[in-house]
């Protein structure tokens, strides 16, 4: 009778053992999936934005060796991708992305309507935080991302002053010289508030300036403080 209750109870642990080890082996693979899952949402969503932010640059012709920091780390984001979901829709997907990227080329003319300038503003702003993130993690030196960081800001500027030109000159054809007038100081406006040094605007200025003054001629005050500060401000080479 006592044998009995023993090889009752070693069942019942045994049984007890196999069903924590079953729950276990449930448990593990769940929280893997989970886990995953998790990562490959991530993934999904960086890989898309950065090759979306290398396709802008490219349309904009930023540097070659800041668009090819930004393909490596899309690289590794596929590859990764590759190991979690190598048949999966996703792995598909984001090929595609990476194939059109790819075949991106500068585009001839700037972009001339708000809509694509914001869109193009939001992936500059994502490279931005991207390179400073990438500097965070070792992948680069911060000297580097700062110059990155500063070439970025100084492509977002000219983009935004180039697509007001541009507009201004479409007006312009239109009849509108009020609208176009309005544009082009808004370039200008863009270009003098911009945080870099005098003489790397000053390029940019002077055409701008000259569009401006053929709608608007520059009125004779004669010498004084304001005038000569203008020119002075305008010509300073620093």
């Amino acid at each position: 009778m006592l044998s009995d209750n023993l090889i009752y109870v070693f069942l019942i642990a045994a049984l007890g053992l196999a069903a924590l080890s079953v729950n276990y082996v449930i448990t593990s693979r769940e929280k893997y999936k989970e886990t995953r899952n998790a990562r490959l949402k991530w993934l999904k969503e960086q890989s898309e934005h950065t090759l979306n932010s290398l396709a802008v640059l490219k349309e904009i012709n930023c540097r070659g060796d800041i668009t090819d920091k930004l393909n490596q780390h899309a690289l590794s984001l596929i590859e990764e991708i590759g190991v979690l979901a190598p048949d999966s829709e996703l792995m598909t997907d984001v090929s595609k992305i990476k194939d059109t990227t790819d075949r991106t080329r500068p585009k001839q003319e700037p972009f001339n309507n708000d809509r694509a300038v914001r869109k193009a503003q939001i992936y500059i702003n994502f490279a931005e935080k991207l390179i400073i993130d990438m500097a965070n993690k070792g992948k680069m030196t911060p000297q580097l991302a700062h110059t990155y960081q500063q070439e970025l800001y100084w492509l977002n500027i000219s983009m935004v002053a180039d697509a007001h030109i541009t507009q201004g000159r479409t007006l312009m054809q239109q009849g509108d010289k009020l609208g176009a007038l309005s544009h082009y100081k808004h370039a200008k406006a863009i270009l003098v508030r911009a945080a870099v040094p005098q003489r790397q605007k000053q390029d940019r200025l002077k055409p701008v300036q000259e569009l401006i003054d053929q709608l608007q001629p520059k009125r004779d005050f004669g010498p004084g403080a304001l005038a000569d500060s203008i020119d002075a401000y305008l010509n300073d080479p620093n």
